[in-house]
């Protein structure tokens, strides 16, 4: 079911907020989606609506931008085409960055480092490599780059790949035994083994750190660099660490994406990147 969050603009300033102009507060809401079941990022709240780091992360943007924000949760595998047919402005999903991608999308710098990762049921002995997975069924929420991993290996490791439209009903299939391990982000399958006793975080796959960024349509420059400056300058004033260790359970160290401002405009060395030196303008 799809819910819609009106975020309202806050009245308390918090550090790093550039003061809206009339022209600002008078544009209309901003529009993104996001996939309301992929706990922590985005997930429902008790109270009705969705919470999240996303949330939290984007009417925050929207809020120094003197702007209000609509966030839409759909499906993820459905997101892209809903962006690119003009239903959102951006996405509020955390969206891997792949060269494949990059080619058709415009992209703000990563503000957390992905990796893949399996989570396997409790008392699964552990993976210690690719070759343990050899004829074995993994489950992946569709349209996402765990599914692409499957479908790229399955011939050469023999496996069976089981999509879900949601990251709990790939999670189900493990504890269930339909499935040997699930395939999803590495904050994503901590957060699961975090809730569910039987299902526990296990082996990370070797050189797959990807910027998690934020997708706009390719004519989008302009509002893909202003909410990247603004996530520059909510990095600058230690805002998005916070939020990522409130999320996620610990403190970003330096080296880490939440804490790196890039230099120019989306992930460096991939299509759509602008090298164009800026100063993002926070107070």
């Amino acid at each position: 079911m799809r819910r819609l969050i009106a975020a309202a603009l806050l009245a308390t300033p918090l550090l790093g907020l550039a003061v809206p102009d009339a022209r600002a507060q008078a544009q209309p809401p901003l529009r993104c989606g996001v996939d309301g079941t992929f706990a922590p990022h985005a997930f429902p709240s008790l109270s009705g609506g969705v919470q999240g780091f996303q949330i939290d992360l984007f009417r925050e943007v929207a809020r120094r931008m003197g702007r209000e924000i609509t966030i839409e949760s759909a499906s993820f595998g459905g997101l892209i085409p809903a962006l690119n047919a003009g239903r959102y402005d951006f996405l509020c999903a955390p969206t891997t960055v792949t060269r494949e991608r990059a080619e058709n999308l415009l992209f703000t710098e990563g503000y957390i480092w992905t990796e893949l990762q399996f989570g396997i049921r409790r008392g699964t002995p552990p993976i210690r490599s690719e070759e343990d997975l050899r004829g074995k069924a993994i489950s992946v929420n569709k349209g996402t780059p765990y599914e692409a991993w499957v479908r790229n290996n399955a011939e050469r490791l023999n496996l069976t790949l089981l999509a879900f439209d949601t990251q709990p009903d790939a999670v189900q299939a493990v504890i269930q035994g339909r499935a040997y391990a699930n395939l999803s982000g590495n904050t994503v399958v901590r957060y699961s083994a975090s809730r569910t006793p039987q299902f526990i975080a296990d082996f990370v796959l070797p050189g797959t750190r990807f910027h998690w960024g934020t997708p706009f349509r390719r004519d989008s420059a302009a509002l893909r660099n202003q909410v990247e400056e603004v996530i520059e300058c909510m990095k600058r004033d230690g805002t998005v660490a916070r939020l990522s260790e409130r999320w996620f359970g610990s403190r970003p160290g330096d080296d880490q994406a939440e804490n790196i401002v890039f230099p120019g405009y989306g992930p460096p060395d991939l299509p759509g990147y602008d090298p164009t030196p800026h100063e993002p303008r926070c107070s």
